[in-house]
């Protein structure tokens, strides 16, 4: 097809806000728009949200996006999303059953350790490249099912249908005529096997799921159907959906096997391409879909660390100690590096290479002269160190990357990134667009319409910003990561 004058349309619905964004086929951004929407904390551990509120905010983005974007032909729509993030609702009505049990939600942990502790956690692992861990679709779902009055009787009676975040906006963007997700999504749910690409019935048996309920699986790069014209003012044809995170690794144009890009949102999320090559991980990594296009799937060993930007926006909301996430480099090039204090931002349990859902945050090291500052600092050391702490694992597993692709509303904080390098021992690369995740779901759908012939064209248009370069000496980075492990044991309920 021609691409003169097509525009690519990329949805990101993310964990706290939603954003439409119009690029040219050069990866120019010609109009955005973004939304944010409320955080539900229903009891300790809890994390919602009203899908009524997510779908309005996307609606509303999209719509100002394309209005801002003139008259340029959109050739298609890519989606990215909050992965894990469940959901719900009637095939008949489109109303949801319950709202939106969010990915850090924590209410299903005993569930998932009565599970393990009846000896399942192999065979999930040996078909998922995951762990039986609340922050996966499957023991939400199952929960929805058991404790919402009458929705197991409506599931089994084909009435109901679940997605993650992807499918629910799909399903309301095509007005109901296409239930479908990605492989990078529904690699995600627990009830996917990786290897042979498809829902797998032991894992849906053992975690009492209807496959009425499930969704198609199809490429990352594909026909999803079209848009109704009276949801956005017009239709086009969606074509790209990924996670977030495989959707970053895309926008990075991490296609060779190594390659690995480390995301600074909502949470942190490292992963490694490690090409067909579906890696069993021996240090609490998790192999999952890079990507799949045209039928061949690309693995990656991920690292998932739960709180990052979140946690700065703990010090701005909760904390009230800084007004502005900005404020935090300003910050730190005053402070300094701090030794003695850590924060170790466990709000909702430890990721990888964990795996603690029932550990929680803490403050420690205070002492008489210890103050704003000094945590403040300690936050964002603390997401370094938490890096640290995924990359040691990869290079345990055999993958050890030569320099780390960097990308999210974080790295904005150039402090930040040159601790990070400092505590990797790696550099650190920011690239012209940091905001590779948007870009990632624009790049799919370009594939999909033939706006990029290949990949290839995709890696052509990636440009780097700026290079951290560590120079820390090596004793002091080992006696940091040090203090941080101390005050990490110190915080877990499983050691």
């Amino acid at each position: 097809m021609s691409t003169d004058n097509h525009f690519l349309l990329a949805i990101d619905q993310g964990t706290s806000s939603s954003r439409a964004v119009v690029f040219d086929q050069s990866a120019r951004v010609v109009s955005n728009a973004q939304q944010e929407f409320p955080q539900e904390y229903p009891q300790p551990g809890w994390v919602e949200h009203d899908p009524e509120a997510i779908w309005a905010s996307v609606v509303a983005v999209t719509r100002k996006a394309l209005e801002a974007a003139g008259s340029g032909r959109v050739a298609g729509i890519g989606i990215t999303n909050q992965r894990e993030t469940t959901l719900i609702w009637d095939r008949e009505t489109g109303q949801c059953v319950h709202r939106a049990i969010v990915w850090q939600d924590r209410r299903t942990a005993d569930f998932c350790q009565e599970l393990k502790d009846d000896g399942h956690e192999k065979m999930v692992t040996d078909k998922t490249g995951l762990r039986i861990d609340p922050y996966f679709s499957a023991s939400k779902i199952a929960w929805t099912l058991d404790h919402v009055e009458g929705v197991r009787k409506l599931a089994e009676s084909g009435r109901l249908a679940f997605g993650t975040i992807d499918c629910f906006l799909l399903w309301r963007l095509t007005g109901g005529r296409v239930h479908a997700t990605d492989a990078t999504n529904a690699s995600r749910t627990l009830l996917f096997n990786i290897h042979s690409q498809q829902w797998d019935p032991e894992l849906l048996e053992l975690f009492g799921v209807p496959d009425s309920l499930l969704p198609e699986v199809r490429d990352c790069a594909d026909d999803f159907g079209v848009t109704d014209k009276s949801v956005i003012g017009a239709e086009i044809p969606v074509c790209g959906i990924a996670g977030d995170q495989q959707a970053a690794l895309i926008g990075q144009a991490g296609f060779s096997p190594g390659m690995t890009k480390s995301t600074y949102g909502t949470g942190c999320f490292v992963i490694a391409n490690s090409g067909r090559n579906a890696p069993i991980s021996n240090h609490n990594l998790l192999t999952t879909v890079a990507y799949r296009l045209q039928g061949e799937v690309t693995y990656g060993l991920e690292g998932s660390i739960f709180v990052a930007g979140s946690a700065i926006q703990w010090l701005r909301d909760q904390l009230k100690i800084i007004q502005s996430a900005a404020e935090s480099q300003a910050i730190a090039v005053s402070t300094g590096i701090v030794d003695h204090v850590h924060v170790v931002p466990a709000f909702a349990g430890l990721g990888a290479p964990y795996w603690d859902p029932n550990a929680r945050g803490a403050i420690l090291g205070l002492s008489r002269d210890s103050g704003i500052n000094e945590i403040v600092t300690a936050t964002l050391q603390a997401v370094a160190f938490q890096t640290r702490d995924l990359v040691n694992a990869m290079a345990e597993d055999g993958i050890t990357p030569s320099i780390i692709r960097v990308d999210g509303g974080m790295v904005a904080n150039d402090w930040f990134l040159q601790f990070l390098a400092d505590i990797l021992g790696l550099p650190v690369e920011r690239p012209k667009n940091v905001e590779s995740t948007v870009l990632g779901a624009a790049y799919l759908a370009g594939l999909q319409r033939g706006v990029y012939g290949s990949v290839d064209d995709i890696s052509a248009l990636w440009s780097s910003e700026s290079v951290f370069s560590p120079a820390m000496e090596e004793s002091r980075r080992e006696s940091l990561y040090v203090g941080w492990q101390q005050a990490v044991n110190r915080v877990r309920s499983q050691t």
